[in-house]
C-alpha cells in the first residue's frame, strides 16, 4: 500500500489489522489528536465518522474489516488498539475471500465476538488542547530520553506540578507517568522494528539499564523487546 493514506473517514467502523511491519494511525476525535503505533498482531478499531490518517513506518501488510455501524458494540465509540488472537487473525483472512451470504454472516459474527473479548493495549499518544500542557507534551515527544521529573517539566511551562497533574487528568484522562510511557513506546517501537540494538533503544528512551526498559516493555506489550524484534523479522 502507499506510504501514507491521507486524512479520511468512513460511515462504517473499520478494523485495520497489521499482519506485518509497523503502521501509525493518527485520529482526530473529541477535539483531540491521538497517534497510535500499531505493531504486528495488533489492530486499530476506528469508529464511524472518525477522521484518520494511516502512515506505514516499516514495510507493512495490512488487512481491513469493515463493520456496519449497527454491529458496533455499545460503548465502542472511541479508537483503541486490540491484540489480535490467532482465531481473529484466521477469521480476518477468511473474511477477505468470503462472499456475501450465510457463511459470511457467520464469519462476521465470530469476528465480532473475538473483537469484543480482545485485550486492549494503551498504544495511543493523545495531545491536549491546553496550550501549556501541549507544549510540555510536545517537548517530551521531541526528547523522550529526557529524564526530567514532572515538576521540572512544569517549571518549563510556567505552571505548578499540581496544576500539570490536574491537566493530565482533565484533558487526557491519564497520569503523566502513563502518558509518558505511551510516548516512550511510540518512540521505541519503530526503533526496535528497524533492528536498533535494545541497549540503544533503552538509552534513547531514558532508561539507565536494558533490564528496566525490557521490564517496562514486557509489562506494556506482553512480550520482551528481543521477542518483538524476532517477530518483526519472522512475521509472515
Amino acid at each position: 500500500m502507499d506510504a501514507q493514506v491521507e486524512p479520511h473517514r468512513h460511515p462504517w467502523t473499520q478494523l485495520t489489522y497489521c499482519a506485518r511491519g509497523l503502521m501509525q494511525v493518527t485520529v482526530a476525535q473529541s477535539s483531540l489528536q491521538t497517534t497510535f503505533i500499531i505493531p504486528p498482531s495488533r489492530a486499530v478499531w476506528i469508529p464511524p465518522g472518525v477522521q484518520h490518517t494511516v502512515t506505514v513506518l516499516e514495510a507493512a501488510e495490512l488487512r481491513t474489516v469493515d463493520v456496519h455501524a449497527s454491529m458496533t458494540p455499545l460503548g465502542w465509540d472511541a479508537c483503541r488498539v486490540l491484540v489480535v488472537s490467532r482465531l481473529m487473525r484466521e477469521l480476518i483472512h477468511a473474511l477477505e475471500v468470503s462472499q456475501p451470504g450465510a457463511r459470511d454472516d457467520a464469519l462476521m459474527a465470530l469476528t465480532m465476538d473475538e473483537i469484543r473479548h480482545a485485550d486492549i493495549q494503551a498504544l495511543g499518544v493523545p495531545l491536549p488542547r491546553d496550550k501549556r500542557l501541549r507544549a510540555l507534551c510536545e517537548a517530551v515527544l521531541r526528547a523522550p530520553g529526557e529524564r526530567a521529573t514532572l515538576s521540572e517539566w512544569a517549571v518549563d511551562i510556567g505552571a505548578s506540578e499540581r496544576t500539570v497533574a490536574r491537566l493530565f487528568r482533565t484533558e487526557l484522562a491519564t497520569s503523566y507517568q502513563q502518558w509518558r510511557q505511551q510516548a516512550i513506546l511510540a518512540h521505541a517501537l519503530p526503533m526496535l522494528a528497524r533492528g536498533t540494538p535494545i541497549s540503544e533503544v533503552a538509552a534513547a528512551s531514558g532508561y539507565n539499564s536494558d533490564s528496566a526498559f525490557s521490564a517496562m516493555f514486557k509489562s506494556a506489550m506482553g512480550q520482551s523487546p528481543s521477542h518483538f524484534q524476532y517477530k518483526m523479522g519472522s512475521s509472515p
